[in-house]
């Protein structure tokens, strides 16, 4: 015969263990690391300060 089982260790251990695969799954979907984060950042800093480098200074304002 074989041991018994308990039923709400193997539920929480199955609902865990759902839990761990969702979380694996989101990291992989929407995770980035601080260094990436830093990255695009200071890119779009960049992309930033080059544009607005090249705006005209003597455009005139529409007072309608």
């Amino acid at each position: 015969m074989n041991e018994p089982v308990n039923l709400n260790k193997f539920r929480k251990a199955k609902t865990k263990a759902e839990k761990e695969q969702k979380a694996k799954e989101n990291r992989a979907k929407f995770g980035r690391t601080k260094s990436e984060k830093q990255l695009e950042k200071a890119r779009a800093d960049k992309l930033s300060k080059l544009t607005e480098g090249h705006r005209l200074k003597d455009t005139p304002e529409a007072d309608g």
